[in-house]
């Protein structure tokens, strides 16, 4: 009973350390956006309360908070800076999946240990290209003595200005075979430049930015693992379990903000059936897109990743996604003509939650693994 007490405890610290720095981050929220400026007071902030290592293990010096609690975490940063929140998304999913694999694998344990602990210990902050690699990967490695040569261009790296490690991997080849291999990069390694490219729709602040490697080394024991390009792999199915779920809490944290910004405006306005009707049908999407989202996480929470658990996961997905923003759409409706206005921030969280569209699975590559997994057809090379 006290380690559940405990637990309980640490997770509501954590909400609250998030909750604390909601206003400093709405505060400075329009300005990064207006500037495409990058938030790093902001990751600092976010090092000095802890919410770094939320997802590393307690035993380890984290909080050991589930993808439950991180997803709570995260929708209350995102209701006051999307981009903050889509950065710290990021961070932590890469914190959280090897966190999971330290727990529910003991051969692991030597292998993800020392990475966790410097999350924890040295609060460093983690990058990574992986919805921008995907399965079919991207870079060149070439074999040299002792390791591989790196060559490569990484897009949509967010965080990467304050990164201190890139998530990331290149394609080689291993007898005719096409294998991208997984591997960290050190952001301050002389072959690694981070490119001035995040000139965008929304998510303005998330330094995004383009990463270039040339001619980086990498020896063979840094190599995390592994695998043929193309198709799904047992790992790829453990990062969708736990990495979706967790993004998509940044867009149902928009989504609630358009929609709390809009009522607001709209309770100044004399009482109509066309405001309870949008306003109805708003909170209707809301709602599909909590209850979707909920089921994300009951996916996760089952702890086996496979083949079923990311169909789950990535209908709830397409749902979140569908219905974020169609509150947004409805928030501009029901808000009228000063939503339009950026000093009502509206427009900001329209324009943030349309970067839900481009997180794998998208919406042709859902559909079909989905129609594949119902005809009991093979569903390997769908992503």
């Amino acid at each position: 009973m006290d380690n559940i007490v405990d637990r309980k405890q640490k997770d509501e610290n954590l909400v609250a350390a998030a909750k604390s720095l909601s206003q400093l981050f709405a505060e400075r929220a329009a300005s990064h956006d207006e500037n495409d400026s990058f938030v790093e007071r902001n990751i600092s902030n976010l090092k000095e309360t802890g919410l770094l290592s939320a997802a590393a293990p307690v035993a380890l010096g984290g909080g050991g908070a589930g993808v439950r609690v991180l997803s709570r975490v995260l929708q209350v940063i995102a209701q006051s800076c999307g981009s903050t929140g889509l950065v710290l998304s990021m961070h932590t999913h890469q914190v959280a999946i090897p966190a999971w694999r330290w727990q529910h694998d003991p051969k692991a344990r030597s292998q993800v240990e020392p990475l966790l602990r410097r999350v924890a210990d040295e609060n460093i902050l983690l990058s990574s290209s992986g919805g921008s690699d995907w399965i079919s990967g991207s870079g060149k490695a070439e074999r040299v003595d002792g390791g591989y040569r790196i060559t490569a261009r990484k897009v949509f790296s967010s965080g990467s200005p304050a990164a201190d490690l890139l998530m990331t991997g290149a394609i080689c080849d291993e007898d005719g075979a096409a294998m991208f291999l997984h591997f960290a990069v050190p952001m301050t390694a002389a072959e690694v430049t981070v490119l001035d490219t995040w000139r965008t729709l929304g998510m303005r602040s998330t330094g995004s930015q383009d990463i270039l490697i040339e001619g980086l080394f990498v020896p063979d024991q840094d190599i995390a693992f592994k695998r043929k390009t193309g198709e799904w792999h047992p790992a790829l199915q453990l990062v969708s379990s736990i990495a979706t779920p967790l993004i998509y809490s940044v867009y149902l944290g928009l989504a609630q903000s358009a929609r709390d910004i809009a009522i607001a405006m709209a309770q100044k306005k004399p009482a109509s059936p066309r405001l309870q009707s949008l306003a109805g049908r708003m909170d209707t999407a809301l709602a599909a897109a909590r209850m979707a989202h909920e089921t994300m996480i009951l996916a996760s929470e089952r702890n086996t990743p496979s083949a079923a658990t990311v169909n789950d996961i990535m209908i709830g997905r397409r749902l979140v996604e569908d219905n974020a923003i169609r509150v947004a759409e409805l928030a501009l409706e029901l808000a009228g003509g000063a939503g339009f206005y950026r000093k009502q921030e509206l427009e900001r969280r329209f324009r943030d939650i349309q970067a839900a569209r481009y997180h794998p699975l998208q919406k042709e590559a859902q559909t079909e693994y989905t129609g594949a997994m119902a005809l009991g057809q093979p569903v390997d090379n769908i992503y």
